[in-house]
């Protein structure tokens, strides 16, 4: 038996995504909704709700306003600095430079985000979507130096966390906040509309601490370069792009990437995941052990 196997035999949950397996890998059909609330359980009325259901992802601009983004933005200098931080591991630079690529578990480090993500703009948001309380799976502050940031390979977050962390289904949205301009061409987000309908296995085992790397750069758990190119042609490609301050409310299943920043212009955004209490997490699905807690959070007291 694999190391894999024994790992999901430990387990008391079904694995309805398989992943990173060894065979010809398939697409499957999603089995939840992507919305689990109604217009009367926050703020998105019944067309945004239905929208986002069907395509997946929902943008919301002027969630932060001009001196919010200035605060926050400042609070990611703080964090990208801080000794301790980069001791813990917290803090993630680009491949051979120190240029900081990502700052993990941001709720739990800075008292800012902790009163953001309790902000009633974004936790009724993401209760609402969900269905039901909710807690941060994961949150960091993603940054994108000026000629030196790299992109993000096409990749469903769900699959990740799914075969890593052990989160059982697709319960779970995230919200992304830009500090910074995002224009077309200073490695803006790209989606698939709808493409959250399908789950596409991956090929090939989670080598042991794989984080170590993929925070770096994703290898293991990404499509194959045929499956990218039949779904950009079923669903397409959207890019997110909006003044600082715009959030991209989008579920964890949405295939999206970035390309590379080779201009002047710096990119950089908070990104708060939220999961539903009632899809907590479990042994991972196709590794040996779970990530660490800061990149993966197994407190799941509801936010209030």
């Amino acid at each position: 038996m694999t190391q894999v196997a024994q790992v999901q035999e430990q387990t008391n949950s079904p694995d309805h995504y398989p992943t990173r397996i060894s065979a010809e890998p398939s697409t499957l059909a999603r089995n939840e909704p992507a919305v689990w609330g109604c217009p009367s359980d926050g703020p998105f009325d019944a067309a945004a709700l239905e929208r986002h259901e069907a395509r997946g992802f929902t943008i919301v601009e002027n969630l932060l306003g001009a001196d919010e983004v200035v605060v926050f933005r400042e609070e990611l200098a703080r964090l990208s600095h801080d000794a301790q931080m980069r001791e813990s591991g917290r803090v993630i630079t680009e491949r051979g430079t120190d240029e900081v690529r990502s700052v993990f578990d941001v709720h739990r480090c800075s008292a800012l985000v902790a009163e953001l993500v309790r902000d009633g703009r974004i936790l009724d948001r993401a209760r609402q979507l969900l269905g039901s309380d909710v807690y941060i799976h994961q949150s960091r502050i993603n940054s994108m130096p000026g000629f030196k940031g790299t992109g993000f390979y096409w990749h469903s977050d769900f699959e990740t966390w799914h075969a890593e962390d052990g989160l059982p289904i697709p319960r779970t949205v995230s919200c992304s906040i830009t500090l910074t301009e995002n224009f077309p061409f200073n490695g803006s987000l790209m989606v698939m509309p709808g493409s959250h309908n399908s789950f596409v296995q991956c090929v090939g085992a989670t080598p042991e601490n794989n984080y170590a790397s993929s925070l770096v750069s994703q290898e293991v758990g990404v499509p194959r370069r045929e499956d990218v190119t039949r779904m950009a042609a079923e669903y397409g490609i959207e890019q997110f792009t909006g003044a600082a301050g715009t959030a991209l409310w989008f579920d964890s299943n949405v295939m999206h990437g970035s390309g590379n920043n080779i201009t002047p212009f710096p990119r950089s955004n908070i990104f708060l995941v939220f999961n539903s209490v009632e899809n907590t997490l479990v042994e991972p699905f196709a590794a040996a052990r779970p990530r660490p807690e800061y990149i993966a959070s197994r407190d799941f007291t509801p936010l209030s």
